[in-house]
């Protein structure tokens, strides 16, 4: 099986369950904590494209970061792309990458779908 690439966050309940079907379906993980290790833009830029979605539909836009730095403002993808590197709380998770494709799991259930198709 190909290896799988999750953007995981520790304190988020739904990118730990991720991970947890994961590792009971014995996948050849690589465990990406990007608050720790913040994305670079051109890897933020190629999970959109796998992703097929606009910057704007990878943020999490509860976050006081969001509220602060990007609601009622017109930012272009880039702006929001920058945003997304400075404040990694901004991005969804968790997301799984291999090959030439990506999910952002969420719910969770979608590992099961998205490892099935690998």
């Amino acid at each position: 099986m190909k290896k799988v690439s999750i953007y995981h966050n520790n304190r988020c309940s739904k990118s730990r369950q991720a991970l947890a079907l994961l590792k009971e379906k014995n996948v050849n993980l690589d465990i990406v904590e990007y608050l720790k290790q913040p994305l670079l833009e051109g890897t933020l830029k190629r999970i959109l494209n796998q992703l097929g979605i606009k910057p704007i539909e990878l943020m999490r836009k509860g976050e006081l970061d969001f509220k602060t730095h990007i609601k009622g403002k017109d930012l272009k993808d880039d702006d929001l792309i920058a945003l997304m590197v400075q404040y990694p709380k901004l991005i969804e998770r968790p997301i799984l990458v291999s090959g030439d494709k990506a999910l952002v799991a969420r719910p969770p259930e979608l590992v099961s779908d998205f490892i099935s198709s690998l």
